[in-house]
């Protein structure tokens, strides 16, 4: 039992004795060095009477519910009021008071002897529950915002960051040609060298403040020293000029390992502030004993100038995301694998094992999967030292794991410097933990990192495949829309993927998927890659996973999407996914992180493209819809205007005031967003005006020549000609009568897209997508759970968000051949009932938590008769219902013959006129 369970076993008042125990657990379970900052006890909120609140923690709005020992959680107990209640639904009526913004997404009831944490998602499903004798090993770090307090080992790293770069930034200032190449390559050697340097006169590699004090006793000569230091560091003692009498030079070892073999960086003028920096911020005041090197090395490349970052699409990756990697790839292989060994014999063939894995990550950057994998060998390795050394008395322990099994292809030469120093500093670490007698200087060992850009260097020139196990990775996270057409990055996709089509929708990330699933061909090499989650959804199933998969790839285990959490001071804000693929058709399964941070894993049979465990499904964009007599949809209008046609309510008004004469040319605008949350621009729409008509209105005529300008200056061909019909835009859908629309991009929270019916008085931005001549019968199939079923699965992704597709979602989407009547009524009733509540806007009649009873039944009602009219039992689950679509969509294929060929964007991407205009 952990101290903090004997702490409170079989005690707990729930008067005297709630702050001491959630302080505690803060600081001692947590790890938040000041808790009392972070949480509140005794927060008041206003009931029909004055109450309080035992616990709130406001950084992540998480109510808490404190009872004693003695009190079972689950029995109701009568309050103040009379009302009888649980300690759960005495906490919700607490939390159901709080403001909206004040509100999280869990509520926590404890009696020191469990904890029950309710998921405000899923309020009724039935909480986790915590004992305490099992509390210091779960993973409670969602209880405060990671960003808000870091632990010691992540504090100490981010402030070793902070003054490399304030080292870097007042060197910088006293080179003379800051740009250079030599400059450049000199500045990140410098930073590198001395960061070691520190370290190693703080672990003990050097004597303590050895450094210090050789720079400190030359001051006035502190860069012709510091040259002097770096030339005899990389020298043998024995060959060592024996006439530099200077015996602090002398007595510095011998380092070995090329970090001092490079003579010729520029080193610049040291004194006043660098050297200051050097002396008394860096090596005084700073410990560097303490630094984590997996996180340090991430923290030491965010140095790099941010618009490099940018534009290399770098994001760094945290340990616990590195072990989501590593963990399924091979540790916990590695570790089962232990403790099934008993005999001596066993341990040492395992350790022989870890000795002669090797590791390729292809875009290494600061070497964290690379440290962070010696790291976790080398503690497996220890752990084999320590049973081996307690079954045999005369046993000399011997490491066998090494930094040269360590490979890695990195294009920044800043990164590459820092990942070899990280390896580094990892061995010593690790050495010091063994206790063995091995000496670490002169380094004997050396990381392969190799500078080069990965995609275009033949992988087998780092390492051949017959001596490689695993590949691993973050490559960096480009999406296909954010690079330019001209991009390197685009030019490395278009290497990579010579003669593939579609490859304006690739990330960059694909190219080290096509990569490693060439060079893994024939071999028995695993491989495992963080990725932006949009390859695993949307079109690039049929564009990209299938020639891989065709090819004999199997996806091994993935980690369904998840919100990125990064160790860098500027954190990414993405969401990703991990998978783990080979040759070999094993498959171990599907993870899922939960919002707390904590993972699930669900066993698989068999892992498609779409992180399911399912059969391979292909479906692939398509012009027309795949179920005959079915309407066509197109998106809204496209108006390419730079905002001249379009206005705010408040600007409408003003606009009018000016000139009354353009009110009739004005019609009510909506987007998506426009759509979701009832907040309507206008638009001004002078198509069909005749040229005296314009010029009768001066106002209107400034925004015609505004948006030919516009047009003009583009340096796309087909807009500069759409300039010669200013009037006019680039889409024009002007449906008549009523038809459907359907936001292109919703909340994945919502149990429903919103979709709604609009008339020919509203005109749609290209945001929502148009279905005209649609009846009652299509609204109820479209707002189906059977089509949300499918749309959850075949749709893109904005982050987590659904991208609701016409080429891929609707157009392949196989409608029911009956049921039409009760599908109408059910639809109608969901339009009457949504008619009730025209205060309310679609986002919030469709969020989770406001969606009114009486929708949900109508919804309810709809979801059976359209279940009844495909034939589908009630009891059928999602991905079970998804299946029999994907049998109707195949069958559907066949019987049409090829699809009808794929769409690069979506219908009416060119200007179509439907309706009125």
């Amino acid at each position: 039992m952990s101290t903090f369970a004997q702490t409170w076993h079989e005690k707990g008042d729930e008067k005297s004795d709630t702050q001491a125990f959630w302080t505690s657990l803060l600081r001692d379970i947590v790890g938040i060095q000041t808790p009392e900052k972070y949480i509140q006890f005794e927060k008041r909120v206003e009931l029909s009477h004055v109450s309080y609140i035992d616990g709130y923690i406001p950084s992540t709005g998480i109510v808490i519910e404190q009872k004693s020992h003695d009190i079972d959680l689950g029995t109701p107990a009568k309050q103040s009021d009379g009302i009888l209640a649980t300690p759960f639904e005495q906490a919700k009526r607490y939390y159901d008071w709080l403001p909206k913004s004040e509100r999280g997404d869990y509520i926590i009831t404890c009696n020191f002897r469990e904890m029950r944490i309710y998921d405000m998602e899923t309020p009724k499903a039935p909480p986790k529950v915590i004992m305490l004798e099992d509390i210091e090993r779960t993973n409670l770090s969602f209880l405060i915002k990671h960003e808000i307090e870091l632990t010691r080992e992540e504090r100490i790293s981010l402030e070793a960051g902070e003054l490399v770069k304030k080292l870097r930034d007042a060197l910088m200032k006293r080179y003379t040609d800051k740009n250079s190449p030599e400059t450049l390559e000199s500045l990140t050697m410098l930073c590198v060298r001395i960061v070691f340097l520190l370290y190693a006169e703080d672990s003990g590699i050097l004597d303590k403040r050895e450094f210090h004090d050789y720079l400190a006793s030359h001051s006035t000569s502190a860069t012709t020293s510091l040259r002097e230091l770096f030339k005899t560091l990389d020298t043998k003692k024995e060959n060592r000029d024996p006439n530099n009498d200077d015996e602090r030079l002398a007595h510095f070892p011998y380092i070995n390992g090329g970090l001092f073999s490079d003579t010729n960086i520029i080193i610049p003028r040291l004194a006043g502030d660098p050297l200051n920096i050097i002396l008394h911020d860096m090596s005084e005041k700073f410990d560097w004993s303490e630094i984590n090197p997996t996180i340090f090395g991430a923290v030491f490349e965010s140095t790099l100038n941010p618009d490099t970052r940018e534009s290399g699409g770098m994001h760094y990756t945290s340990i616990r995301n590195i072990h989501r990697v590593i963990d399924p790839l091979f540790m916990d292989d590695l570790n089962e694998e232990f403790s099934r060994a008993k005999s001596p014999k066993q341990l040492i063939t395992l350790q022989e094992k870890l000795a002669s894995l090797t590791f390729l990550d292809p875009a290494c950057g600061s070497g964290n999967f690379l440290t962070e994998t010696y790291i976790s060998l080398r503690k497996l390795e220890n752990k084999i030292i320590d049973a081996l050394t307690s079954t045999q008395d005369d046993f000399l322990p011997e490491i066998k794991v090494d930094i040269s099994q360590f490979y890695g292809i990195e294009i920044n030469d800043f990164a590459v410097a820092v990942a070899r120093t990280a390896l580094w500093i990892a061995e010593h670490q690790m050495m010091k933990e063994t206790h063995t007698r091995r000496e670490f200087l002169p380094l004997k060992t050396e990381g392969h990192i190799t500078k080069a850009n990965a995609i275009a260097i033949d992988w087998s020139k780092i390492i051949r495949q017959e001596n490689l196990s695993c590949i691993m990775g973050n490559p960096p996270f480009r999406g296909a829309r954010i690079m330019g057409t001209d991009s390197d990055q685009k030019k490395d996709i278009a290497e990579t993927f010579k003669g593939w089509g579609n490859l304006g929708n690739f990330d960059y990330v694909c190219c080290w998927y096509k990569k490693a699933a060439d060079f893994i061909r024939g071999t028995d090499i695993h491989a495992a890659l963080v990725s932006t989650n949009s390859i695993n959804q949307g079109e690039m199933i049929s564009i990209f996973w299938k020639r891989l998969i065709d090819d004999g790839l199997h996806i091994n285990f993935a980690y369904k999407p998840f919100k990125w959490i990064s160790e860098s001071k500027n954190k990414a804000n993405v969401t990703c996914t991990i998978v783990g693929f080979s040759r070999s058709p094993e498959v171990k399964g599907i993870y899922t992180v939960k919002p707390d941070g904590s993972e699930t894993l669900k066993k698989a049979k068999h892992i498609n493209a779409y992180l399911l465990d399912a059969p391979d499904w292909w479906v692939f964009s398509r012009i027309y819809p795949i179920t005959k007599d079915i309407p066509l949809i197109r998106i809204g209008c496209q108006l390419i205007d730079n905002g001249h046609y379009t206005f705010t309510p408040e600007d409408y008004e003003e606009f009018i005031k000016k000139e009354p004469e353009s009110a009739k040319y004005f019609h009510v605008l909506l987007g998506g967003k426009e759509f979701l949350h009832k907040k309507p621009r206008y638009c001004l729409y002078l198509g069909n005006c005749t040229p005296h008509q314009i010029a009768m209105m001066p106002e209107c005529r400034k925004r015609v020549e505004a948006v030919r300008k516009f047009r003009l200056a583009s340096k796309n061909a087909g807009t500069r000609e759409l300039a010669g019909s200013p009037t006019r835009f680039h889409v024009e859908t002007f449906p008549e009568g009523n038809y459907i629309v359907i936001p292109k991009t919703s909340s994945e929270r919502r149990e429903y897209i919103p979709m709604g019916f609009l008339d020919s008085t509203v005109m749609c931005a290209e945001s929502l997508l148009v279905i005209p001549n649609a009846t009652l019968y299509h609204f109820g199939v479209l707002m189906s759970s059977v089509h949300m079923a499918w749309m959850r699965v075949v749709c893109g992704r904005m982050r987590m968000d659904y991208r609701y597709s016409n080429t891929l979602v609707y157009n392949n989407f196989v409608w029911p051949s009956g049921g039409s009547a009760r599908i109408e009524s059910a639809a109608r009733k969901i339009l009457d009932v949504r008619d009730r509540y025209r205060d309310s806007s679609m986002a919030e009649l469709y969020s989770d938590d406001l969606m009114p009873a009486d929708l949900r039944r109508a919804h309810r009602e709809n979801d059976r008769a359209v279940m009844e009219a495909y034939g589908f039992s009630d009891g059928m689950s999602e991905l079970e219902i998804v299946g029999r679509l994907m049998d109707m969509y195949n069958d559907a294929v066949k019987r049409g013959g090829e699809r009808d060929g794929s769409s690069t964007g979506e219908t009416g991407s060119k200007g179509t006129v439907c309706g009125r205009g």
